[in-house]
């Protein structure tokens, strides 16, 4: 199958069972935009070969979704839910999906229609040519206002400055994983998730297939310039501990520049007498120490933070609820308690 004829269906290899293909989507309140959405991704999933399943992961939603859900996977089986006991988040969400998915590769995606489901017969194609990892890229950020756009540039130039792991630009979420990828993932335990630079660090051999964004289906956008604005700093906190050493940088050029200071003073003072104490300078300098101490305590608190989160060890998330076809979770060396069911043999998280 090539790029050009993205409907065509892959050929198959005599005696070969045809690969498995499963779908993760996240959502939180989405009940208005089920139907459009599971009729246009079943349309595109049956030209593609694969034996094809959804998994929806139902991140604590209000609103109708779990039970549109319910009548989604009564209909076809091949659609199926977990939902979690309360809103843990995004990244969490994903991760839960990747805990459960059986196939031989998983498609991330957004349950608004943002992602064009057709893109997935280019992952396909990728992931066939040998890729391990097959992201989406944006080719514009249209449907975001200046100021979003803004701090998603901006983000991702200061965050290439900071880590040690590059993020590709306008890359996000929507992409393929093989299955060694998938348990590469499943092995990382961290509860304060960023799954762009957890995508980037596993490695692998990864490309891009570029796409351009489409409008929503229905509702709102669920991520707040607040959330974002946290994601970013889970990001930063993650993947880098540069703020820690601006810190120390910062320490000790203050130091420096006193000492200097002082000299300055006494060489003065030496030479031409006692001058007569500046009040503004003595108020500035004040300031100015007092700040840099709470910039620096903030950093480290930060940072101290995400290690109290992680000492605690409680699980990423919790299933309330399993609907239609769910097989238990395929998990690689990584402590667990997502699924509290007693009728499956699984590692039970200490905390």
């Amino acid at each position: 199958m090539t790029l050009s004829e993205p409907h065509s269906v892959p050929h198959s290899v005599a005696g070969k069972a045809p690969e498995s293909l499963s779908v993760i989507i996240p959502l939180l309140n989405e009940a208005d935009g089920l139907d459009a959405l599971s009729a246009r991704l079943a349309e595109v999933l049956d030209t593609t070969g694969c034996d094809w399943d959804v998994l929806f992961v139902d991140d604590g939603s209000t609103d109708g979704t779990l039970r549109g859900l319910k009548v989604l996977s009564t209909k076809d089986p091949r659609f199926s839910a977990i939902s979690l006991s309360r809103n843990f988040g995004k990244e969490r969400a994903i991760a839960a999906g990747l805990h459960y998915v059986q196939g031989d590769a998983a498609i991330i995606m957004d349950g608004d229609l943002q992602h064009p489901p057709k893109i997935i017969l280019d992952f396909l194609a990728r992931w066939r040519e040998g890729f391990d990892i097959v992201y989406g890229q944006r080719m514009a950020r249209d449907t975001e206002g200046p100021i979003r756009r803004g701090m998603a540039h901006g983000f991702y130039a200061f965050f290439r400055v900071l880590s040690q792991t590059p993020i590709p630009k306008d890359s996000g979420d929507f992409r393929l994983l093989n299955r060694k990828a998938i348990d590469a993932m499943n092995q990382l335990g961290e509860r304060e998730r960023f799954n762009k630079g957890l995508f980037s660090w596993i490695g692998f051999r990864t490309t891009a297939v570029p796409y351009q964004v489409a409008e929503r289906s229905k509702g709102r956008a669920k991520w707040r310039t607040d959330k974002l604005m946290k994601l970013a700093s889970d990001g930063i906190t993650s993947f880098s501990n540069v703020p820690l050493r601006v810190s120390s940088v910062l320490g000790f050029l203050i130091s420096i520049s006193a000492l200097t200071y002082a000299l300055y003073f006494l060489v003065w003072t030496l030479a031409f007498g006692a001058d007569l104490p500046g009040f503004p300078s003595l108020i500035i300098s004040i300031m100015l120490l007092s700040g840099v101490q709470l910039l620096s305590l903030g950093v480290i608190g930060e940072y101290l933070g995400r290690v109290y989160e992680e000492v605690k060890g409680r699980p990423l998330y919790l299933v309330a609820e399993e609907v239609g076809r769910i097989k238990p979770p395929r998990l690689i060396g990584q402590r667990f308690a997502g699924r509290q069911d007693a009728g499956h043999d699984l590692p039970r998280d200490p905390g």
